[in-house]
């Protein structure tokens, strides 16, 4: 069956941190492991909880304002300085536009629920045809249900769909439900094995 949608991960693959610099210095000065902000912000009980919609984003910065001891103006610091030195790839984004000529073109991302006003107010959105976000759905990534959700929307089925993630085990659950996979690990590579499959440099 023939290609007709490519379906784009959104962390580390359209956002991508440029320098660690700023959270590390945070590390530092809360006493905290290098990488554990990330997995205080994405991962544990309550990064998951938030991905899954299970709480709002309210509640999840009120758990690590609680679990770090900071005020609310150092907090709000911290959220700035965390995301400081993430970078939207806007070559990668010119080049979906190209791809959206011959192909419907989805977002797939485990997300808060409230990164849909960011996605909009960013402008994310108006690349896309459809956006599905984990948060929004109560279901992530690498759940099965999410990619049937995704291509579902996109109206296709998961073999006329290619995902794109940077995250290996994202892209091996995609693939066992017959979608194309790409793993992404740079923007060249994912380009060339996007533009072998659907034909768009």
């Amino acid at each position: 069956m023939s290609l007709k949608a490519v379906i784009f991960d959104f962390g580390g693959v359209l956002v991508r941190t440029r320098s660690q610099q700023l959270r590390s210095a945070w590390e530092q000065r809360l006493g905290l492991r290098p990488g554990e902000a990330s997995e205080l912000i994405f991962g544990g009980e309550y990064g998951r909880a938030a991905q899954h919609g299970w709480i709002s984003d309210a509640e999840h910065w009120a758990y690590i304002q609680r679990r770090l001891g900071l005020d609310d103006a150092t907090l709000a610091q911290f959220r700035r300085d965390f995301f400081a030195e993430d970078g939207i790839d806007t070559d990668l984004l010119a080049y979906i536009d190209r791809l959206r000529s011959g192909y419907r073109i989805g977002l797939l991302s485990n997300a808060t629920a409230g990164a849909r006003r960011f996605f909009t107010a960013s402008g994310i959105a108006d690349h896309f045809d459809v956006i599905t976000i984990s948060g929004e759905e109560g279901v992530m990534k690498p759940d099965e249900r999410i990619y049937r959700i995704a291509v579902g929307r996109l109206n296709v089925t998961l073999n006329e769909a290619i995902f794109v993630d940077d995250f290996s085990e994202n892209v091996v659950a995609a693939r066992t439900l017959g979608m194309m996979g790409v793993h992404f690990t740079d923007p060249q590579q994912a380009r060339r094995e996007l533009m072998i499959l659907t034909g768009v440099e």
